[in-house]
């Protein structure tokens, strides 16, 4: 007896190109050969150093970029950042050797969409590229939270963004409720935990996050924590 084929068909995903930036060669081998193994996912170019990944990017305009932090000629913070202020549609992830380390916080506030350790396994590292590449983030926003309470002090310029006030100024777009749920995700705080708190369906706060986003430019929620901490509206 045959099994009925099933009526869903295979799982579609979305074509996602990979620019891999890694001083250590070994490294950016076995990162390739997990990611070309996975449906949709294509590596287009592999770069050594910062200055070759800013030149990379720049020719092959990936959709997600795997950053190393600790590279020789440029390192991958400043790399982080000049992608960015370039190349707004690539997705950064920077590659730590350490969880919860001032890098993988200077890599956020310099523009990366998330940041994994260098031995996650091959199941998280799919799962945060898939992420970033569908515009969302590849951290939590409690993480960034405690990034910032850990680290926000100590690296005040890492974002080289405009000062506290320029930043205040911008939310005077938000709506009260906006502002409101703003603060909350500065908390660090889930959709579903907003909801309960401000009595409203996830899709609701859904909403409103991405109204946020929106309005205020940011590229992924990541980045709205960072704001509302540069702001003032959750302490420091």
């Amino acid at each position: 007896m045959s099994l009925a084929p099933d009526p869903a068909g295979p799982v579609e995903y979305p074509a996602v190109r990979i620019l891999l930036v890694d001083d250590q060669a070994l490294l950016r081998v076995g990162m390739r050969m997990v990611l070309e193994s996975e449906p949709g996912f294509e590596v287009v170019g592999e770069a050594g150093d910062g200055r070759d990944a800013i030149r990379q990017a720049r020719a092959l305009r990936p959709d997600v970029i795997l950053m190393d932090v600790r590279m020789p000629v440029l390192d991958g913070i400043e790399a982080t950042r000049e992608i960015v202020r370039e190349q707004a549609a690539s997705r950064i992830i920077i590659l730590t050797t350490f969880d919860l380390d001032e890098y993988a916080f200077a890599g956020l506030r310099a523009g990366a969409s998330g940041f994994l350790l260098k031995d996650a396994r091959p199941t998280e590292l799919v799962t945060a590229i898939r992420a970033v590449a569908s515009g969302d983030a590849a951290v939590s926003a409690r993480i960034t939270r405690e990034l910032l309470t850990m680290f926000g002090d100590s690296l005040p310029d890492a974002s080289g963004g405009p000062s506290q006030t320029a930043s205040a100024a911008r939310l005077a777009v938000l709506t009260e409720r906006e502002l409101e749920v703003l603060t909350a995700i500065g908390e660090g705080l889930s959709n579903m935990e907003i909801a309960a708190r401000f009595v409203l369906s996830e899709s609701t706060v859904k909403t409103h996050v991405g109204r946020i986003l929106q309005k205020l430019e940011l590229r992924d929620r990541v980045h709205a924590v960072i704001l509302a901490y540069d702001t003032g509206l959750v302490g420091r």
